[in-house]
């Protein structure tokens, strides 16, 4: 699935052609898309989803050690979109979540360096 909102979309438990939550999830994905931009993910010049044709490889080009980005973004985006009724699931979803921008940052920023 190469489409960011098909992808998320399914994630969230929703059929590609049930539409009428797509303004929602468009934008919540943009939203999370501008925190990416800030921690260096994506194009210098920003991203924007208008709908299920932008791509994962428009946002992340051909690297491969970004793969996480979709997992954080669908994380972030049901935090926002449809939350879980239970406070513990939210703690571990934010848990998760500040994991992932950790180790995003680290990668954009050239790895771990051995000492």
């Amino acid at each position: 699935m190469d489409s960011i909102l098909t992808s998320i979309k399914k994630m969230l438990g929703l059929e590609e052609d049930q539409t009428c939550f797509d303004q929602d999830i468009i934008i919540n994905i943009n939203s999370v898309i501008m925190v990416l931009s800030q921690l260096g993910i994506g194009p210098t010049e920003g991203f924007v989803i208008t709908g299920s044709t932008e791509k994962w490889t428009d946002l992340l080009g051909e690297r491969k050690d970004l793969e996480s980005v979709k997992t954080y973004i669908y994380m972030k985006v049901r935090l926002l979109f449809d939350p879980p009724t239970s406070s513990f699931v939210i703690e571990s979803i934010n848990k998760m979540i500040t994991e992932f921008e950790w180790r995003l940052n680290i990668q954009v920023e050239g790895g771990l360096i051995d000492e």
